[in-house]
């Protein structure tokens, strides 16, 4: 099922201000909250959608990316996700949302009651997240035709193969937590635009974890992660444009002490080609042809993106003209169908002769159909190429 247009679930335009996104967002927060419709799974996916839509409009650098291309410029393919978008969002995503959006303080909501009951009542929230990771990978022009799968080793952190991620040297070295009891969460109640409520929030004394460390792995020193590498496989989506950007979720750096990982971050670069040029999704090739091979006509190759293509240069060819090869161009990354490869002809003048040319030429000069006899109702360049782009 295609997915719903982010701007069309908080119910704004295009050119909403930040003040107009929020007021929308609590608006439809409000609508769906699962407090206010208890068992409802539509409102509550409603409800989690609103929150992605938030996410990304509000987010300079993923509301740009997702203005020129759409859901699939967001999400790539094969799981990839925008930053927190694409199903990376998790509920302490949201938490922070509500905190902006409706006052919550300390990094709890007047709404976070409903979560703590989608989590087990004693889930801990362990260590911190992971950085993000950026690298750059550069594409043919044949790779961005046809998408093309990567399998890069990057240098990261990784979880450590020892305590495999928790930071203790062995499963006796913790101490419970005496604020939660172990939990990782406690209880508040919180005055809200609903009445009072009694929320749950992340233990600030062990930040959720419900426990520390007394005694810490000695290969890593308690972080939980070590400096490693990793061999990851990389599926770019066919149609990708120079310097967009695509993101792995949990793919970045391992989190400390069994925290969540960070995102990898794809950027695309283009690799120039010899022969041919990108606009768009058409591709551009500069057909270079003798004044005999104008004139009398002839069969060429000329280079496309996945070989050659023969064309037919009829008669009386003049320099400008476009030749199209119909979809040899590249795929639309967010929508159907494909561009094409635009042909210009240019007639090759020689710059010097030897004397044998020169009275040829010369002899031809004379003759009537070598005189320059511009018909006024031919189109001008200018006016072919307006054509071809509208």
């Amino acid at each position: 099922m295609a997915k719903k247009d982010f701007y069309e679930t908080l119910g704004v335009n295009r050119n909403a201000s930040p003040d107009e996104l929020k007021k929308a967002y609590r608006k439809v927060a409000m609508q769906f909250h699962p407090d206010r419709n208890p068992g409802n799974k539509e409102s509550e996916e409603k409800f989690k959608e609103a929150a992605e839509a938030y996410d990304v409009l509000t987010d300079k650098e993923k509301k740009d990316r997702y203005d020129r291309f759409g859901h699939q410029g967001m999400s790539g393919s094969g799981g990839y996700g925008g930053g927190q978008s694409g199903g990376g969002m998790n509920m302490d995503d949201i938490f922070s949302h509500f905190g902006d959006v409706f006052g919550g303080r300390g990094g709890g909501s007047p709404f976070e009651s409903f979560f703590s009951g989608g989590r087990s009542g004693n889930q801990r929230v362990r260590g911190i997240r992971g950085g993000n990771l950026r690298i750059k990978i550069s594409l043919s022009l044949k790779e961005v035709a046809e998408g093309a799968q990567k399998k890069l080793k990057v240098k990261k952190y990784i979880e450590c193969d020892t305590c495999h991620g928790n930071g203790a040297k062995d499963k006796s070295s913790f101490s419970t937590c005496n604020n939660c009891k172990g939990s990782g969460q406690v209880r508040r109640v919180t005055n809200t635009i609903l009445g009072q409520m009694q929320t749950t929030i992340t233990c600030p004394t062990c930040n959720g974890e419900g426990q520390s460390i007394t005694a810490k792995c000695t290969s890593c020193k308690g972080e939980g992660r070590m400096w490693g590498e990793e061999t990851i496989t990389i599926d770019i989506p066919a149609g990708v444009t120079e310097g967009i950007q695509l993101s792995m979720g949990g793919r970045g750096n391992a989190g400390e002490r069994g925290g969540p990982n960070g995102d990898l971050v794809i950027q695309i670069e283009e690799l120039p080609s010899e022969e041919l040029k990108r606009d768009g999704i058409n591709i551009i090739y500069d057909l270079h042809i003798s004044f005999m091979d104008a004139a009398l006509g002839t069969s060429i190759e000329v280079p496309t993106i996945d070989g050659r293509a023969k064309i037919k240069i009829k008669p009386g060819t003049q320099a400008g003209e476009i030749f199209r090869l119909k979809g040899k161009g590249l795929p639309n990354l967010n929508a159907y169908g494909k561009g094409d490869e635009l042909i210009y002809v240019n007639i090759w003048t020689p710059k010097t002769l030897n004397s044998e040319e020169e009275k040829i030429l010369e002899k031809l000069k004379s003759h009537h159909n070598f005189k320059p006899n511009h018909n006024k109702s031919e189109k001008s360049f200018f006016e072919k190429m307006k054509d071809y782009f509208n």
